[in-house]
């Protein structure tokens, strides 16, 4: 069946500028001017959230853009409102693109008497009227599980890849990667793989949450230049020590990679004056003042990708083809010159 109508893009609060990104990109894409949905997302006094699209979205494929970040629960809320509200105006189709999906963190019951949050919101987004979910390195796989609709799931690892081949030309063969932990190691070596280098691991024993107790390096990485590959940078108090217990293991430099640079609390601090060289993270989050200025800390944009992803459900052909960094690079044009 052809396509009749034009992707059509809406944006909560949460991350407004990668929205507009996403929009300026898909303007290029299809030759036309492509703006968010006119539409106002505010709050009552008492914090209600209220929204009112003042355009027509009847027939139409709607596009929610908005990660699930701090607040997660003001943000969420929004993105449930948004849906709603465009349920009830009859669009015919409605995609979530949660950059950052907020509660992923409780993936699972690891205690007796806990709530497994990330299935509670999959079947909040389901209720609300969200047809397909778009999202961007879930910290648990098995969250896709939790939907009874389509559930794409991006990967930073092949954006993450093309920056490490411009960024480190002619030092391929110095670096090494590095697992923060034992149940990140299947993320790391997927970059591992993409780059062509060795992969070492960070052995963590925690005493309790937010504090960590011991930290072995299983692998040599003397002589190295170390990148660590996580999905997740909250406070930084592991990221940080992991970084100096390799650079106290011979390590020449450590540099890390981290799709969702949450960094709450004192985490620009911590990673300011830790002794990592760079911290790379993506714009998944909308990045405060303090990340922007923080002179150790880059940011890579998804702009890009969310397009391209995003026309290729619009189109209906295939969105597994993004995780292939052959793909991804004429995408980023401009951005990385590997040859």
């Amino acid at each position: 069946m052809p396509v009749m109508t034009e992707p059509k893009l809406i944006s909560g609060n949460s991350n407004r500028p990668l929205a507009k990104a996403i929009a300026r990109r898909m303007s290029m894409h299809r030759g036309m001017s492509v703006g968010l949905l006119d539409a106002r997302v505010e709050r009552f006094n008492d914090q209600e959230i209220f929204v009112e699209v003042y355009e027509n979205v009847r027939g139409e494929d709607m596009y929610v853009i908005q990660p699930t970040s701090n607040p997660a629960n003001d943000n969420l809320m929004e993105l449930l409102v948004i849906t709603d509200a465009l349920r009830r105006s009859s669009a015919s189709r409605i995609t979530a693109v949660i950059p950052y999906f907020g509660y992923a963190r409780q993936d699972r019951r690891a205690k007796a008497r806990t709530p497994i949050s990330a299935k509670l919101v999959a079947n909040l987004l389901t209720e609300a009227g969200v047809d397909r979910v778009l999202t961007l390195d879930l910290h648990a796989a098995q969250i896709q599980g939790f939907f009874d609709i389509p559930v794409d799931n991006l990967y930073a690892a092949p954006v993450f890849a093309l920056d490490v081949q411009h960024h480190f030309k002619g030092r391929m063969d110095d670096l090494m990667v590095v697992s923060p932990d034992v149940g990140g190691v299947a993320r790391a070596r997927e970059l591992a793989t993409r780059i062509g280098a060795p992969l070492a691991i960070v052995d963590k024993r925690r005493e309790k949450a937010g504090e960590v107790a011991e930290m072995k390096v299983i692998g040599d990485v003397s002589g190295k230049a170390c990148i660590i590959v996580d999905d997740i940078c909250d406070t930084a108090g592991t990221l940080c020590k992991a970084a100096q217990v390799l650079t106290d293991n011979g390590a020449t430099e450590v540099h890390a990679y981290i799709t969702h640079g949450v960094l709450s609390g004192p985490a620009v601090e911590r990673v300011s004056k830790s002794v990592m060289k760079s911290l790379v993270i993506t714009d998944s989050i909308q990045p405060t003042e303090a990340v922007k200025n923080a002179p150790n800390i880059r940011i890579v944009p998804t702009a890009p990708m969310f397009t391209q992803a995003i026309l290729n459900i619009w189109n209906g052909t295939s969105v597994s083809s993004l995780f292939e960094t052959d793909t991804l690079l004429p995408i980023y044009e401009g951005l990385y010159q590997t040859s």
